[in-house]
């Protein structure tokens, strides 16, 4: 029987990084003199490439490179540690495994990625964490998941991806993968539903019977 592949967002969908995102967000951006959004605003700033957002915040390259540099010092410093799992997800990861081979597909620079997968002794569940290259390479998400198909070599019509963002909605139908939104991060239903998801799973708990429910894993298969 071939097993089914489950891909992974990170940030709002295994863990909630809010704290430490914009915390260092506001760092960046008082240090080059820039005004700050409101919360709100930032908070959408959390799970498409953060290059992107900063450059739409800021309007020019030169200016969105130095706030991200800024970024990743505080960031890595400090910020990728003010996370936390959402409640449940270590549980959901636990009965998923027992059918399923998963990975973990983030926009976040790899090096991010691979020490809070760590620190929340998350690595177990999964196959393989891939991030992106500190200098950009496959922040696109459509692409980073295309390399995980390729490098697993994994079918796109036995996978589904799983995040909380229109950015994996997105990428997930660019490869021809099916897709749950969840909405415990930080995108809409709306967001997810208009993108193209598969599915919506509005709790953690849920979140196995949803894939279940996907025709892709059946329990204890």
């Amino acid at each position: 029987m071939i097993t089914p592949i489950l891909i992974f967002d990170l940030d709002g969908t295994l863990t909630d990084p809010s704290a430490g995102i914009i915390a260092c967000l506001r760092h960046a951006l008082a240090e080059i003199g820039a005004e700050i959004p409101p919360s709100d605003i930032l908070h959408q700033c959390i799970g498409p490439p953060l290059r992107d957002a900063l450059l739409s915040i800021l309007g020019d390259d030169a200016t969105a490179d130095r706030a991200l540099a800024l970024f990743r010092e505080c960031y890595g410093r400090t910020g990728l540690f003010e996370n936390q799992p959402y409640p449940g997800i270590e549980q959901a990861l636990e009965v998923l495994a027992d059918s399923a081979k998963m990975f973990v597909a983030t926009s976040k620079p790899q090096e991010f990625a691979d020490r809070i997968i760590d620190h929340f002794d998350l690595r177990r569940f999964f196959g393989a964490i891939y991030g992106c290259g500190m200098n950009g390479e496959l922040a696109d998400k459509a692409e980073l998941i295309r390399h995980i198909l390729d490098r697993e070599n994994v079918s796109a019509s036995n996978a589904i991806v799983i995040g909380d963002r229109k950015h994996d909605i997105l990428a997930a139908r660019a490869n021809g993968i099916r897709s749950i939104g969840v909405t415990w991060g930080f995108g809409s239903s709306d967001e997810l539903r208009d993108a193209g998801a598969d599915a919506i799973c509005t709790s953690v708990e849920a979140l196995p019977e949803c894939c279940f429910s996907a025709c892709i894993i059946r329990p204890g298969l």
